[in-house]
């Protein structure tokens, strides 16, 4: 199991809760925190309070002086990674949450040492060349957009965070096919592993408090109630894997056409908006489409780039196309 430190840069991810939760849980599911660090906190983010202290993160206050007042905080996130890289052993896997490619030296030397890293950004504020350098890269708007546009009016408890409230089965259901499709092993994973990881997210968790004397048995209610996952026993070793039913959510969804592509696009925009982002790749919103909708074209709703359909968001005003320095298309959302 893989041991993580993680480094948050909280004007990079947004510093949102729910925002925060998210990385918390892509971590997780891969294995133990044993380190957490966040920088740049200051007094307007004291409803992060909670969630860090109840993951032991360390907080690392911003101190404003001088002309360069971010570079501050990234010399430091760089001076804190490297010292728990020479000097614990436990820890080989690191998560860094920011895009600025200041950081690559860091990953370069993190991957040097055997260590596996994480890149976690904003889609605005990740640069091309931090991406490259990391082992894997998830931008914050595909871990949290997807489930908030359908779910946004929900008052459950947001994914991964730990409270006294008791998850029903149907948010249970949602979190074991969340762990089921971060395993890149397409067998399936063992129930003890599963368990694992729920444990991890959630440490309150008891399979008792929902009238099942054994893990295996609230599976199988799991599977009887929603047909999401499949539960095999063989010779005492329990395994899940995910059915297509899973896996193919967007065949329920109506496919998108001329007349109502504009209120699915609106829905996704606002679950960013909702979700704290200012502004997404275009790209990112595309694959979040294709998601709830696979077989979305542009030229099926009147266009012949996604880049087209953008600019009629734009003369319709939900959003505002922008150039970063590096010529990418960005949209700001409105």
């Amino acid at each position: 199991m893989a041991k993580y430190a993680v480094f948050v840069d909280l004007e990079n991810c947004g510093a949102k809760v729910t925002t925060l939760n998210s990385i918390l849980e892509k971590v997780k599911i891969r294995g133990d925190i044993l380190l957490g660090r966040v920088y740049g906190y200051t007094d307007r983010f004291s409803d992060l309070k909670e969630i860090l202290l109840s993951n032991t993160f360390q907080v690392v206050p911003s101190i404003r002086y001088g002309i360069a007042q971010k570079n501050n905080a990234d010399i430091q996130l760089v001076v804190d990674a490297l010292e728990v890289a020479y000097t614990n052993p436990l820890i080989d896997s690191f998560c860094i949450v920011s895009g600025d490619s200041d950081y690559m030296p860091l990953v370069g030397r993190l991957k040097a040492m055997g260590k596996f890293v994480l890149g976690i950004s904003r889609s605005e504020a990740a640069s091309n060349i931090f991406i490259s350098a990391c082992n894997e890269f998830q931008f914050l708007e595909s871990m949290g957009g997807r489930t908030t546009a359908k779910e946004k009016n929900s008052p459950k408890q947001v994914k991964g965070q730990v409270s006294d409230e008791l998850m029903d089965l149907s948010d249970l259901n949602k979190l074991v096919v969340n762990i089921c499709e971060e395993q890149s092993d397409t067998d399936g994973m063992y129930a003890s592993e599963l368990k694992n990881v729920i444990m991890r997210l959630r440490p309150d968790f008891n399979e008792k408090s929902y009238g099942c004397p054994t893990f295996y048995k609230l599976l199988i209610k799991l599977q009887a109630k929603f047909g999401d996952i499949h539960v095999k026993n063989d010779n005492y070793n329990v395994m899940i894997t995910l059915t297509s039913k899973a896996g193919d959510a967007g065949e329920e969804e109506t496919q998108l056409t001329r007349d109502n592509w504009r209120e699915a696009f609106k829905a996704q925009l606002d679950a960013y908006k909702e979700g704290g982002f200012d502004r997404i790749n275009p790209s990112i919103l595309k694959a979040d489409i294709l998601t709830t909708y696979p077989d979305f074209s542009e030229k099926a709703i009147g266009f012949k780039r996604f880049s087209d359909v953008m600019k009629q968001l734009e003369k319709e005003h939900m959003v505002v196309v922008e150039m970063d320095e590096q010529k990418t298309m960005l949209v700001k959302l409105l």
